[in-house]
């Protein structure tokens, strides 16, 4: 079945019409995500802090790891190739950090700002392996990409 990526783009939009507040923003997002399919078992934000550091923002779930350098892990590694990750195996991904045992398989994606700088990254977590497609990373990347080109500045 899958997400209705259209409905969900025009309901994450309506709801943040007119907000530029970053961390307004991505507790919004993540909310919504977050409870758009049952694949999706810890959906959150990690916003860049500094130089290679990525620290946990507005999340839905369990708890997460709260840093991660662009040096580890999948976070890590949207964040230094600003490329989406699709991990079907997490076990797999080399220097997985594994904030929850229940994680089999993971999408990250880049959030940038109306500048292009990479603001944050956007995680989702799923128990299930193989649970994410490319259908996903496209229709994930236009909503962010919608919702965050008018950010105001540090998240």
């Amino acid at each position: 079945m899958g997400v209705d990526y259209p409905d969900l783009a025009r309901t994450v939009a309506a709801l943040c019409e007119g907000e530029d507040d970053t961390v307004a923003l991505m507790a919004t997002v993540v909310c919504e995500v977050h409870h758009a399919d049952d694949r999706f078992d810890w959906t959150g934000f990690y916003r860049v802090v500094g130089p290679e550091v990525l620290k946990i923002g507005p999340y839905q779930g369990g708890h997460g790891c709260l840093v991660i350098p662009f040096s580890r892990g999948v976070c890590g590694a949207a964040a230094r190739t600003g490329e989406v990750q699709l991990v079907d195996d997490v076990e797999a991904f080399p220097g997985h950090i594994a904030c929850a045992a229940s994680t089999r398989s993971e999408i990250v994606l880049p959030v940038r700002d109306g500048a292009g700088r990479l603001i944050a990254v956007f995680d989702i977590d799923s128990d299930r392996p193989a649970a994410f497609t490319e259908a996903d990373a496209e229709g994930l990347q236009a909503i962010l990409d919608r919702t965050f080109a008018g950010a105001a500045g540090g998240a």
